[in-house]
């Protein structure tokens, strides 16, 4: 059932919100591609066409079509078993943006209905961040309900539409990465204290860790810099140490990927976390409380109690 649903899926990601999207500064060889199911019927594309073209109000764009080809050759690598003639329903736009504008993804709803029932805005930020992708509005939508594993083939296609090529290492790692967190999240649903918020900002975090120390980073320092992302995005209490593991394998798939060679990545990663924050206000607000602020007063107090009495001086706060 899994694979099948991932069929459905091969060609997707979104943005933040739309209104916050940013303002295309787009070159001639820039125009935007929107990928097209070979499946859909001629009703659904014409029905995706209109969805996915519609933020463009009236601007040009391409359009080429998505096959099973497309998924033998980008998702079989990572260890999926697709054929030539496998189907293909999702669809999906992207539209580059100017430097330093980060990755932006939108789920766009199909006839009123948000079609995508797994994989959310926010893991697709961070799988599209892994594979190479930089400085894009990213729309996706289906004509059919999908869980959206496999959504980022389409993505990967129309990239190279315009000659951007993609390590096939970190298309690989970002595809395991989609499937990691999309199982994370499913496994903590409507847990008390959990987010996928949360755990996406933990990602994204540590990749701008992992990026300031640079491709040779250690396992044992991949794993010290996701213990520190749980605790600072409060998921101690709802991350089990078997998903720990996970999220530091992740990791470390992506640093073998070659991704931190990118001198962009970190730039990227550091904007990825930002707007998820900025997306997720009411979650990341509510970690900033009195409260928390009294017990780090506290424990600040605590630390400057026992080192004065060690040293028989004052310390100054």
């Amino acid at each position: 059932m899994k694979k099948f649903i991932t069929l459905l899926t091969a060609m997707l990601l979104s943005v933040v919100a739309m209104i916050s999207f940013t303002k295309p500064v787009l070159a001639d060889d820039d125009t935007p591609v929107v990928t097209l199911g070979t499946s859909l019927t001629d009703a659904q594309k014409q029905g995706t066409l209109k969805t996915l073209t519609a933020p463009l109000n009236g601007g040009n764009y391409q359009t080429i079509t998505v096959t099973g080809s497309d998924l033998v050759k980008y998702l079989n690598p990572s260890g999926d078993n697709f054929t030539t003639s496998s189907g293909v329903w999702s669809s999906a736009m992207i539209q580059k943006t100017s430097s330093g504008s980060g990755i932006n993804v939108k789920i766009l709803d199909y006839d009123g209905k948000n079609n995508i029932t797994t994989i959310t805005a926010n893991q697709y930020k961070n799988a599209a961040l892994t594979a190479g992708i930089s400085d894009a509005n990213i729309y996706v939508t289906s004509a059919i309900p999908i869980d959206g594993s496999g959504a980022l083939a389409g993505v990967y296609a129309a990239y190279a539409k315009n000659g951007n090529t993609l390590n096939q290492k970190q298309v690989n790692a970002a595809q395991d990465e989609m499937n990691t967190l999309s199982g994370i999240t499913q496994d903590n649903k409507n847990k008390k204290g959990y987010s996928d918020a949360q755990l996406n900002n933990a990602v994204a975090g540590a990749k701008n860790e992992m990026a300031k120390q640079g491709q040779n980073i250690t396992d044992s320092q991949i794993r010290d810099i996701v213990n520190n992302q749980i605790n600072i995005n409060h998921l101690g209490d709802t991350i089990n140490n078997n998903q720990k593991n996970q999220i530091v394998n992740l990791l470390i798939e992506i640093r073998d990927s070659g991704a931190l060679k990118d001198g962009n990545f970190k730039q990227q990663a550091s904007k990825l976390s930002s707007q998820i924050q900025n997306g997720a206000k009411n979650i990341f607000n509510k970690f900033n409380t009195q409260e928390n602020r009294n017990w780090l007063q506290n424990l600040w107090d605590q630390i400057v109690k026992f080192f004065s009495g060690l040293f028989g001086g004052v310390i100054l706060n």
